[in-house]
């Protein structure tokens, strides 16, 4: 069954503007026809069309249920967004599909890309949402300081495991799957293309984040950000398996 998305779909028993355009103008859907939709907060709702408007698409709801996450810890990546657009665009639609809670874009000292509009990633990830068949949208940020988020993170404490992982190989970095405690809620700091600066590694180590390495090979930092999500839910599913 096709899936659509509307955040407020129990208040407004309607679509957004954008997805009764796809409901009505593309799949060509009629006046009884029954659809899912999400509303991004973990619900699934039967519906049947009760008005084909292509701007505003009536619902009725004829059914309801919760669709929790697959995965159990919450899952933070905090990343330095990359100078080509499409990079993030990309990693974007590939973490919503694997599983993530919450993207933090972060602006650092070596940051090529200063500014980031995050309206057209929250679309990609709502298209990555519907397609991967998950009801739970991640919180997207917008591009925060990493001197700011690190202050967050340290005052928020708790017994979530923090990493940052970067280049230098001399400052005993721990490989992340092998030091990140199953279950535990995880946040990840990617730095940019040309790395974290010292003064900002020992402001994460000050904030409780411990120096951690990916492997061997050299990763682009999109490529970085999705192999360190995926590999807390590779260790999870091994646990739990």
């Amino acid at each position: 069954m096709i899936r659509f998305y509307a955040p407020d779909i129990e208040q407004t028993l309607t679509l957004p503007e954008s997805d009764s355009q796809h409901c009505i103008r593309v799949l060509r859907m009629h006046i009884g026809d029954e659809i899912e939709v999400v509303d991004g907060r973990g619900r699934l709702f039967q519906c049947r069309i009760a008005d084909g408007h292509p701007k505003r698409t009536r619902l009725e709801i004829v059914g309801r249920s919760e669709l929790p996450k697959v995965w159990t810890p919450r899952i933070t990546v905090g990343i330095a967004p990359t100078k080509h657009l499409d990079r993030m665009e990309w990693l974007m639609e590939k973490l919503v599909e694997i599983g993530i809670d919450r993207i933090v874009p972060l602006l650092c000292r070596h940051s090529e890309r200063r500014e980031l509009k995050t309206e057209r990633l929250e679309k990609i990830a709502v298209s990555a949402m519907k397609q991967s068949l998950k009801a739970i949208l991640p919180e997207i940020r917008p591009m925060t300081p990493i001197a700011a988020f690190l202050e967050e993170e340290r005052s928020a404490g708790g017994d979530t495991c923090r990493y940052i992982c970067y280049c230098d190989a001399n400052t005993g970095r721990r490989l992340l799957a092998a030091d990140y405690r199953p279950g535990a809620d995880a946040t990840i700091l990617i730095g940019p293309e040309g790395d974290f600066s010292p003064g900002e590694v020992e402001a994460a180590f000050n904030a409780g984040f411990l120096p951690a390495t990916l492997g061997d090979n050299r990763l682009r930092t999109e490529t970085a950000a999705l192999v360190a999500c995926d590999t807390i839910h590779i260790v999870n599913q091994r646990f739990n398996s």
